[in-house]
């Protein structure tokens, strides 16, 4: 096995972490953008280690369904449910946002956030999430960008390190344009890195954190390939560019 190998999404499932830009403040203005209620059906795209399905089913008192692409990640998602005690709430299952497994439709929400920056067809991801809700429901998502020109050596590192296909702010609103949902809303966020990482222990919680970062080690120790992929993150993390900027998208259906 090489580095290479052992990918960002990799390593997230491997140790149970992940995160979105803007933590619990940004997914709770998408709550409010998609008017998210008790009486809801909402899908939650990308659910990773499932904080995302069980914040809303906690907050809300709604059904959530949670998919992902990653086995590893719907283990962690399902033993999150539970120990939020909301696995009465919660379904989670597999989906590719590229080919969501729902009729036409069905949600009442549906929730992405940062889900389309690993994917190159993000036409095709916004169309998927537009056609499981149903007329009158809401799609919303937070997704990263590029609000001014990067230096070609970041953006190849964002490519290479992270999976990330970047685009700049302006495609993305073209792209929201032509989604077909109407009052459309975008708000442009930018990025603060400290901030940043106290938004991503308030989103997984303290003891969860600690328990990641005790497999974070133990894979540090004992798997070279994941110890170099780390590092390789850990440079692409310090060059954190200010040419990046976030945006919460909404509109109804």
């Amino acid at each position: 096995m090489t580095a290479r190998e052992v990918s960002y999404l990799d390593l997230q499932a491997r140790t149970g972490i992940t995160k979105h830009i803007g933590g619990p403040e940004a997914t709770d203005a998408l709550i409010e953008m998609c008017h998210i209620e008790g009486k809801s059906e909402v899908l939650y795209v990308g659910c990773g280690i499932g904080v995302g399905p069980a914040y809303i089913a906690k907050k809300r008192g709604c059904r959530v369904v949670g998919v992902d692409i990653s086995e590893t990640m719907l283990a962690w998602a399902r033993l999150r449910a539970r120990e939020d005690g909301v696995a009465d709430k919660v379904d989670i299952r597999y989906g590719d946002i590229l080919d969501l497994p729902f009729e036409d439709g069905r949600f009442g929400a549906v929730i992405v956030e940062s889900v389309a920056v690993f994917v190159e067809d993000k036409a095709r991801a916004i169309a998927e999430c537009v056609r499981v809700a149903r007329t009158g429901g809401y799609v919303g998502m937070n997704e990263v960008f590029w609000v001014a020109p990067a230096s070609a050596e970041f953006a190849a590192d964002a490519r290479r390190e992270m999976g990330a296909d970047l685009l700049p702010v302006a495609d993305w609103r073209a792209l929201w344009e032509a989604s077909g949902l109407a009052e459309r809303v975008i708000e442009v966020r930018s990025i603060d890195p400290r901030a940043e990482v106290r938004a991503r222990l308030r989103w997984v919680g303290g003891r969860w954190a600690l328990r990641a970062f005790g497999r974070l080690i133990a894979l540090y120790v004992t798997s070279p390939p994941a110890r170099r992929a780390m590092m390789d993150q850990l440079r692409g993390t310090r060059n954190f560019s200010p040419a990046l900027g976030y945006g919460l998208f909404a509109g109804r259906k």
